[in-house]
């Protein structure tokens, strides 16, 4: 399982760094599509296990043909519908809607090597639900979506298993896109269900718009106390610093999971407007408190996001910042409040550990 969750990090690493370069569906197949897979550990070259250009008639359309099908024994389980890498995908799903119901395949996957969409027949036997009931994204990854991908390798594929778990995986999808909806802009029928145990009043339309900003500000505030709560004490129970942090970056990932499912966007701790905080930015946060941990109390390491980067520092005095990480593009990188202000690039989240002496000099000149 580890292997395999390191496979598909080094392919998210891949496709972020040639991604710009591709221009065709074959070249999407051949160098996204193919090398995932490959991973889920299926012969791409044997056409028992693979069958690329598979014949899928469609009514009295003789010799349609899906990219790919999965193979178990004679008939496909699994079809893969390829678009190129640059193509959104919502154009297309009604063209693998028409080849799902030809065949005897369980699971149809819509991709651009970056996206996949994953459908099955839910609503109706037989007929390809219209949504999909698990979406992957190889530049987003999460935790629990290598972990249901990992249900679709070769050596556990069981489609009764994957099939008893797709009902729930799509409806806890719809509610964290309509919590992240709210999270965003909440209407005024979630607006009103807030107030229900807190306003005794007539919830008028101006007493729903009066409350909208401080409905805003309380889920902000809520989440962001939530998260911090479970990095401290995932921090405050680990045994000491571990020379294999990515153990140790693993407890307070887990701690802090199920509040990042819930929302892809942080409030940054002034009253600067919402920003995007990433599961990359936090995991630099963790992996920078670890290091801190043998020097200082880390109970005094704050972090500040906004539009530009993410501050890490000092008893939350942005006066007192240890260094700034720099996500938000593709050139990733460090920067440190020495005196040169020194800049280093980054390829991934675990580069921060080469500095991890220089991180820990600036620290100290704060204590």
């Amino acid at each position: 399982m580890d292997n395999f969750i390191q496979q598909i990090k080094t392919l998210s690493n891949r496709i972020e760094r040639i991604k710009d370069s591709i221009q065709t569906e074959e070249a999407t197949k051949t160098s996204l599509i193919m090398p995932l897979i490959q991973a889920l550990g299926y012969d791409i070259f044997n056409p028992e296990e693979l069958v690329p250009e598979f014949i899928a008639d469609v009514g009295i359309k003789k010799g349609e043909k899906i990219d790919y099908a999965i193979m178990d024994g004679i008939n496909p389980v699994i079809l893969i519908e390829a678009k190129c890498v640059h193509e959104k995908l919502h154009k297309h799903d009604s063209q693998l809607f028409r080849y799902f119901g030809t065949t005897k395949a369980k699971f149809a996957i819509l991709t651009n090597g970056i996206e996949y969409k994953f459908f099955t027949d839910l609503e109706e036997p037989n007929k390809m639900d219209e949504k999909p009931f698990f979406i992957l994204n190889l530049l987003e990854l999460r935790e629990n979506h290598l972990l249901e991908l990992a249900k679709f390798r070769k050596s556990v594929f069981n489609i009764e298993n994957v099939l008893t778990t797709a009902s729930e995986l799509k409806y806890t999808g719809e509610i964290k896109q309509f919590l992240n909806q709210q999270w965003e802009e909440p209407n005024d029928e979630f607006i009103k269900f807030i107030l229900t145990d807190v306003y005794q009043g007539v919830k008028t339309k101006k007493v729903i718009d009066n409350f909208r900003g401080i409905v805003e500000k309380s889920l902000s505030q809520f989440v962001n106390e939530k998260v911090n709560d479970k990095l401290q004490k995932a921090l405050s129970s680990a045994d000491g610093y571990n020379d294999n942090i990515d153990v140790e970056i693993g407890k307070a990932e887990v701690a802090v999971t199920k509040e990042q499912e819930l929302i892809e966007e942080l409030e940054e701790v002034s009253n600067e407007p919402v920003v995007v905080t990433t599961e990359e930015e936090i995991e630099g946060y963790v992996l920078i408190k670890l290091m801190l941990k043998e020097s200082i109390d880390v109970n005094r390491v704050y972090y500040r996001d906004n539009k530009s980067y993410f501050n890490v520092l000092l008893d939350d005095n942005i006066r007192k910042w240890i260094c700034r990480l720099g996500f938000n593009t593709s050139n990733k990188y460090i920067q440190l409040n020495d005196e040169l202000k020194t800049t280093h690039k980054l390829d991934n989240v675990n580069d921060i550990l080469l500095y991890k002496d220089e991180i820990i000099d600036v620290a100290r000149q704060f204590q």
